[in-house]
């Protein structure tokens, strides 16, 4: 699509896939899902296929935007943004944005988180072809993922009426629920989980972004008043820091009136610990996802990773998560694997940088 943009967003604090994952390596740029491709440029291949290298943005930042140069060359180094700190989705967007405009004032953008899996790459792409059409015509579009359980971890989205073909008005935004709303959700057949993907022109989310937040839309002034004379990096590192830490669903979405859906399938995860993992991973006839060489002896449902070449035998257990790096050991219930960012926490209090 020659007038389509791409924002993906890759940041990450490396908390959820500890300890493979670091700060200065956070789960985009590991290969997570059923082959050996980072996230972050499995997200640039599919989006590719739509829309050309040259016109896709990277928000990511300090620490990874040399990484992410390295790892996605087909992108030009000055579309890898680096935020001087993190400060959640509307100020990533809102600045990504404002790049496009300078381009092109009515750009149509996709913005795609980095870190996401998706195993039917067609439907996927005719899902962005579909979002990015809707946008193209004012509207603030995003994309619903048709749900398969009552699932607590997601926001969902109400669909209303038709407007289009397979694309339909956004009720309301509803918040994560509890499992007997999700439940209820379910049975409706009317709510979409949330995905994070969002369509929209960038002269309108722009304009949305000045309406809803705008302390937010001063910033993006700043900054384009920068870039004309050349000084727009001093003046990101000086602004950034004073700009809320808000996200776009709910500092714009949520709030905008005319925004879409369009129902989606195409076997999506977000990937958000590692039971999602097990889950996306091949496993054998014992439900293990298991290294080559591994020895599993009355073992049943266990997700381990090792370093190559390293044997890894398990006895009598069911039901684990065990990750082994070279300089720390993880093992975890597979159903208590979110818990895995306590970890994290708690080496930061004593002061271990280094994990």
């Amino acid at each position: 699509m020659s007038d389509a943009f791409a924002i993906i967003m890759a940041g990450g604090s490396g908390t959820r896939f500890w300890p493979l994952s670091r700060r200065d390596r956070p789960k985009q740029l590991l290969p997570l899902g059923d082959g050996d491709e980072a996230l972050l440029a499995a997200a640039v291949r599919r989006t590719s296929e739509l829309i050309a290298p040259e016109r896709i943005f990277v928000v990511t930042n300090e620490r990874l935007a040399g990484p992410i140069a390295k790892m996605l060359p087909e992108v030009p180094r000055q579309n890898v943004l680096a935020e001087p700190v993190g400060r959640n989705t509307a100020p990533c967007v809102a600045w990504a944005a404002a790049h496009v405009r300078r381009i092109q004032r009515e750009g149509v953008i996709a913005v795609l988180p980095a870190d996401h899996h998706v195993t039917d790459e067609a439907a996927f792409v005719e899902t962005l072809s579909r979002a990015l059409d809707a946008a193209a015509h004012g509207d603030m579009v995003t994309v619903g993922i048709q749900p398969s359980r009552p699932e607590t971890g997601y926001g969902y989205i109400e669909v209303g009426e038709p407007i289009g073909e397979g694309v339909h008005r956004a009720r309301r935004f509803v918040e994560k629920p509890n499992r007997q709303r999700a439940e209820q959700f379910l049975a409706a057949g009317n709510f979409l989980w949330n995905s994070g993907m969002f369509f929209f022109r960038a002269d309108v989310i722009l304009d949305a972004i000045a309406t809803h937040l705008p302390g937010l839309g001063d910033a993006v002034r700043s900054f384009d008043e920068a870039a004309a004379r050349g000084d727009e990096a001093s003046v990101v590192a000086e602004v950034y820091p004073t700009l809320p830490s808000v996200s776009i669903d709910h500092g714009v979405m949520e709030k905008a009136e005319r925004v879409s859906v369009v129902p989606a399938s195409f076997g999506w995860s977000d990937l958000g610990s590692w039971t999602t993992a097990w889950e996306l991973t091949a496993r054998d006839a014992s439900d293990n996802t298991l290294p080559e060489g591994a020895i599993a002896v009355d073992t049943r449902g266990c997700y381990v990773r090792a370093p190559a070449g390293k044997v890894v035998a398990l006895v009598g257990v069911r039901d684990l998560v065990v990750v082994d790096t070279e300089d720390a050991l993880l093992i975890v219930p597979r159903d208590r694997a979110q818990d895995v960012r306590a970890v994290v926490d708690a080496l930061s209090k004593r002061g271990d940088e280094r994990l």
